[in-house]
């Protein structure tokens, strides 16, 4: 089973992101956790006993959200490399999929949150009224490491407690 469980927001409006920091977040998010899936999935299929990967990937991947342009890029394109990995590999029997959250709180985010106007918009925005947390992301990727999921690749679980239901 392989977490690719990395990321980075340089938060900058659209116009002011300059290329190394639209690099740093693309090298980050997006070509990392292919080159890292590509390094274990060679050694999944090689070992010809299947396998899970599941990529954390960003709610910010489905829609687009102010300030976050390269990451709301790499995200979608980690989530389109999800179902391409998930096609290419599934006759190795390995299952690849991805975990999508809204906001959650931990101790790089948190700051974010320090704004009252931004922790009200997440809030007001997000129909289960709440920021998530890391609990409720790990529900996700137990399911879709377990044989629950057999049947489950390529797909891109929303853990969002509703944000993109509007």
């Amino acid at each position: 089973i392989l977490v690719n469980n990395a990321g980075l927001n340089v938060p900058r409006w659209a116009v002011d992101v300059t290329e190394d920091q639209w690099d740093r977040v693309l090298d980050t998010d997006l070509k990392g956790a292919f080159f890292v899936a590509q390094a274990v999935g060679k050694h999944m299929i090689a070992r010809g006993q299947g396998g899970r990967i599941i990529n954390i990937t960003s709610i910010m991947g489905q829609v687009g959200f102010y300030y976050r342009a390269a990451y709301c890029s790499a995200k979608a394109g980690l989530a389109n490399l999800t179902r391409v990995l998930a096609v290419e590999w599934s006759p190795h029997g390995i299952n690849v999929n991805a975990v999508a959250p809204a906001f959650i709180l931990t101790p790089l985010t948190a700051p974010m949150f320090e704004d009252a106007a931004f922790h009200d918009l997440v809030i007001d925005r997000t129909p289960l009224r709440r920021i998530g947390e890391p609990a409720d992301v790990v529900g996700a990727v137990v399911f879709l490491a377990s044989p629950a999921a057999n049947m489950v690749t390529g797909h891109v679980l929303l853990v969002d407690g509703g944000w993109t239901a509007w």
